[in-house]
């Protein structure tokens, strides 16, 4: 059972890092730490993201360490296979429901935006570190995806500490490196191209995700199985309830207002569609 989570977890770690980068904050990171946005400045390209990315991992270190305390609980209680799966599947099933708005509401998120004025206060290594950390935590900024919540439980059930701290750093890697995608921008309306084209992408990186949850979901209803019947059957009926309780009104998190809380507004991007 343990490899079994292990290996959804990895995959969920995967595409929960790569749908977020196109959350505002990830956006704005592909904007504002470019070539020309840093030899402006009179810095290093390559020192500033790695440091932005060394300070992602560490971020990913503390979302790992989220599900590494829940972790210790669970082996210290050491469920039953079945148990675990099927405590497993209801987390995928609330973030497949959650994500997809199949029952009108989501699971609680907040859009605070990285603070844009550390781009002028501080030395690169600070902004680059700082705002490498608060992406790669994934909950200390914008929200775009229920698997971001994953992470840590899936963490946790694994029941093994270093397994969800790997995994966290994985995660959090993964969206350090993503400032590198516009490595190659070398003019503003390369970089504004670039987002046109990354936009793009948006459905097919949210179809990934919906497609990992899925395929997680069956994974572990055969795992599960049949308690897993059972939980598939709640979760259902509860969807259908919160639908029909909610006809009419808006499920859908609003747009994220540019600076939501004094200092915290996103650097300036480009002007292209945000999911």
């Amino acid at each position: 059972m343990t490899a079994v989570l292990g290996v959804v977890l990895v995959a969920v770690a995967l595409v929960a890092a790569v749908r977020s980068t196109w959350s505002p904050c990830g956006l704005s990171m592909l904007s504002t730490i470019t070539p020309m946005a840093e030899r402006a400045k009179g810095h290093r390209y390559g020192a500033t993201c790695a440091w932005f990315v060394a300070g992602a991992v560490v971020g990913g270190l503390a979302l790992g360490a989220l599900g590494a305390l829940g972790a210790v609980v669970v082996h210290a209680l050491d469920p039953s296979t079945v148990a675990a799966a099927s405590v497993a599947l209801v987390a995928v099933a609330v973030a497949l429901v959650s994500d997809r708005g199949l029952a009108r509401v989501r699971v609680p998120v907040h859009f605070r935006q990285v603070n844009e004025r550390w781009l002028d206060a501080y030395r690169p290594w600070v902004y680059g570190a700082g705002f490498g950390f608060q992406i790669g935590t994934g909950l200390a900024t914008y929200i775009t995806t229920a698997a971001v919540y994953l992470v840590v439980v899936l963490g946790a059930l694994t029941g093994l500490p270093v397994v969800a701290l790997a995994v966290g750093a994985l995660f959090g890697l993964v969206r350090g490196l993503a400032v590198l995608l516009t490595r190659r921008v070398g003019s503003a309306e390369s970089l504004l191209g670039f987002h046109r084209r990354f936009a793009g992408l948006l459905p097919a990186a949210e179809r990934a995700v919906t497609v990992v949850l899925a395929s997680a979901a069956a994974v572990l209803v055969v795992v599960a199985w049949p308690v897993s019947v059972a939980v598939v059957a709640a979760v259902v009926v509860a969807t259908l309830v919160l639908r029909v309780a909610l006809r009419g009104r808006c499920g859908v998190a609003p747009a994220c207002p540019v600076g939501d809380a004094p200092g915290d507004r996103t650097a300036d991007a480009p002007s292209v569609p945000v999911g």
